[in-house]
């Protein structure tokens, strides 16, 4: 297995810079990243995480020990070994589709994502419209290893392809007013069955103030396990942002828009007293309904604790220095 760079400890230091990131010959040219996208059925994936209370919310003492993907000689900056590909795919939360985790990999295959576009809009000097074509030709593939940390209790470790999302953000130009980025998901019952479910404010939305989206590990997706985003996972193109809960990573995106104030999002809208619009892994501050103090690994035994800003404190806390994270949840 070819070595690939972690994201983590000492990242803003100067010790993994962006050329570092990942060796010369993991990145993809142009054209081989083209024939990837291509060749992919596409799909998306909405929502990484949402409601689902039943789900791996009971305690148990076990500290959680065990291998997730000992085979595949890919870890995290911590050591924490990769998820399985088919635990990825496998495992979803994806409304659009279905509230059952395993039911949405099934209902997502034939999903269409050809053509594609997504809309840049709002406050920015050089508003623009960019095709699938378009990104893979503007920005330089990396792999990123990431944790990712459900808001229900779960976790995966995941290796990511894209770019970092502050690239997109300076081709675009910020305006001086633009203080937040507002990023909206596609939406469509022809294609996904419960797209409109009752109880919720559709198109899936989501939102970043501009200095956590220009944040280095701030990411654009376009792929995991070197291959293209599979349906449930959120093709052709979804935002991560590793700190946060999982729901905050919307899927399947269609338009970015930066504006000058908070922007409303799907889960502060449904359930304002349950989910903030900074939603940062926090084990010290409770969900109303469970406690968000340990997790469950895919393919673990047991249960481990949670780490504040889901390890990445050394790189992020800096974002929330003199805020009351109990109170800005």
């Amino acid at each position: 297995m070819k070595e690939i760079k972690q994201y983590g400890a000492g990242f803003l230091s100067g010790e993994a810079l962006r050329a570092e990131v990942t060796p010369e010959n993991l990145y993809f040219s142009r054209r081989r990243f083209m024939k990837m996208m291509l060749a992919g059925s596409g799909a998306l994936a909405l929502a990484a995480c949402g409601i689902n209370p039943q789900d791996s919310l009971t305690q148990n003492s076990s500290s959680g020990g065990g291998t997730v993907n000992p085979d595949s000689g890919l870890t995290d900056e911590l050591g924490n070994p990769a998820t399985p590909q088919e635990t990825i795919n496998g495992y979803n939360n994806y409304y659009e589709f279905s509230f059952d985790k395993g039911a949405v990999a099934g209902l997502a295959k034939n999903f269409k994502t050809e053509p594609w576009q997504v809309t840049i809009t709002g406050l920015v000097e050089e508003p623009a419209i960019l095709s699938m074509d378009d990104i893979a030709a503007r920005f330089k593939m990396e792999e990123r290893i990431y944790r990712m940390r459900c808001v229900e209790g779960w976790s995966m470790i995941i290796p990511w392809l894209g770019f970092p999302l502050s690239d997109l953000i300076d081709m675009v130009k910020p305006k001086p007013s633009a203080r937040y980025v507002r990023f909206v998901s596609y939406n469509d019952t022809r294609q996904q069955p419960a797209a409109n479910y009752p109880g919720f404010d559709w198109p899936y939305t989501e939102g970043l103030r501009l200095d956590e989206a220009r944040h280095p590990l701030s990411f654009l997706a376009v792929g995991l396990y070197q291959k293209p985003l599979p349906p449930q996972d959120g093709a052709p193109i979804r935002l991560v942002v590793p700190w946060k809960y999982g729901f905050k990573s919307a899927k399947a995106l269609v338009k970015i828009e930066f504006v000058d104030s908070q922007p409303a999002t799907f889960w502060s809208s449904a359930a304002p007293y349950e989910y903030g619009f900074y939603s940062n892994v926090n084990p010290e501050v409770p969900h109303p309904r469970w406690s968000q103090a340990s997790e469950r690994r895919l393919g673990e035994s047991g249960r481990r604790p949670t780490l504040k800003f889901n390890g990445y404190e050394n790189e992020v806390g800096a974002l929330y220095r003199g805020m009351d994270l109990n109170k800005e949840f």
